[in-house]
């Protein structure tokens, strides 16, 4: 695996290697001893998730607080996203910035994000299966969403030729501004 960290402190890009012939592929998506070791992260992973959506669904940015925080490993296996995480660490030096990437089931790329960020998608395919690993379980009363729209981030989200598919909650989430982390 190759891993390249971002301008963000502790987010990186993970290209697994894959090795392919007329059958098909094979890859390793996570391996625990070359993730310490590059990233020093040492992840104990306790939740998998998949998520499956249409184009132009946006979701995010999520994050739990406190002793719910949680680190991620995220790719997508079929589809295409335009993936974002925001810096929520007040004493990092990177705070309120973003990294933006896409993710496919093609590039095969994985994005590790550590605890203190926020993190959304918007699928840019047809349809793309999101899947992730989590350091700590889904805890619905410890989630905040931020407002994916907020100026003040500055997030160039893709047009996809029609209007953003949110939920109800992230279409209310508040501003960065008015957020206390």
């Amino acid at each position: 695996m190759q891993f390249t960290e971002t301008k963000i402190k502790g987010v990186w890009v993970v290209e697994p290697k894959v090795w392919g012939d007329e059958r098909g592929y094979f890859m390793e998506t996570w391996r625990a001893e070359d993730m310490a070791l590059e990233t020093g992260m040492k992840n104990f992973w306790v939740q998998d998730n998949e998520s499956k959506s249409s184009k132009g669904v946006l979701r995010g940015l999520h994050f739990q607080t406190g002793e719910y925080a949680q680190s991620k490993l995220v790719r997508v296996i079929e589809g295409e996203v335009f993936d974002v995480v925001v810096d929520i660490r007040p004493e990092s030096e990177t705070f309120g910035e973003h990294f933006a990437i896409v993710l496919s089931g093609e590039n095969k790329k994985q994005l590790l994000v550590p605890r203190g960020m926020a993190h959304g998608f918007l699928v840019l395919s047809e349809t793309a299966t999101f899947v992730y690993k989590c350091d700590n379980y889904y805890a619905s009363e410890h989630q905040l969403a931020i407002n994916f729209a907020d100026e003040k981030l500055n997030i160039a989200w893709p047009d996809v030729g029609q209007e953003y598919n949110l939920s109800p909650k992230d279409k209310e989430a508040p501003l960065f501004s008015e957020m206390k982390f």
